[in-house]
């Protein structure tokens, strides 16, 4: 469950002015202090190395991998995800990213009984962004599920990033997939800074859930390096 898909910068749509169409592969590894996802440790607050494969052309068409350590117990120990989607632009400040995305689990002989597919779409209008995605097998456990997120950022100077979030996780069907306090849903917030330094990427981060069990804030730190193929 990648939180949410951050794709290079070049994933932006750019409408080509020929019908030359023209494409790019990235690679990144990111070694992260927890993997998080909406405020939600997935590694038992632990670290963990993560990678991504990216494939995106000017016209606006993107593809990925997506892999990651886990610690749900019973063996199941890795994540590795699937995308594909489109960007473009709507006008000069309107933008917007759609697509679909599969989740799978390794490490155990019981481990696929936790994938699904979902979908998802963002608008943004300048730095400001809002998304929505919906499974109706979330988790494998066949209910329905959606998140809705609000986002902003802001451009500090060329080398830093501010980013403020909040988003709620919602069940649909709270009978067959919960949170621990059998609550239906739940609010995250976050706040991270994001900036390069010799050629690495940095994301430093506080986030916090509203969860009965799990509303400690939290710390998160990364560091990745992206390279082109």
């Amino acid at each position: 469950m990648r939180n949410r898909f951050v794709r290079p910068l070049g994933v932006m749509c750019c409408w080509a002015l020929s019908s030359t169409c023209f494409a790019e592969v990235s690679v990144t590894t990111t070694l992260v202090s927890d993997y998080l996802f909406n405020g939600v440790s997935q590694t038992n607050d632990k670290p963990t190395v993560q990678g991504s494969l990216d494939w995106w052309n000017d016209a606006g068409w993107y593809a990925g991998s997506f892999a990651s350590g886990v610690d749900y117990g019973e063996g199941t120990d890795y994540e590795l995800d699937y995308y594909v989607g489109h960007t473009g632009n709507i006008s000069e400040h309107i933008a917007y990213d759609a697509g679909v995305a599969m989740y799978t689990y390794l490490g155990g002989d019981d481990s696929s009984q936790y994938d699904y597919a979902e979908a998802y779409i963002a608008l943004s209008y300048n730095d400001t962004r809002a998304q929505i995605w919906y499974s109706n097998d979330y988790f494998g456990s066949g209910a329905r599920h959606y998140i809705v997120a609000l986002s902003q950022a802001y451009q500090l100077n060329d080398d830093v990033l501010l980013t403020f979030q909040i988003d709620r996780s919602a069940s649909l069907d709270p009978e067959q997939y919960s949170w621990d306090t059998n609550d239906k849903d739940y609010v995250h917030v976050k706040a991270e800074a994001a900036f390069s330094w010799l050629g690495l990427d940095f994301t430093l981060g506080l986030e916090k859930t509203d969860l009965a069990y799990d509303k400690d804030i939290k710390a998160l730190g990364t560091i990745g390096y992206t390279f082109g193929l």
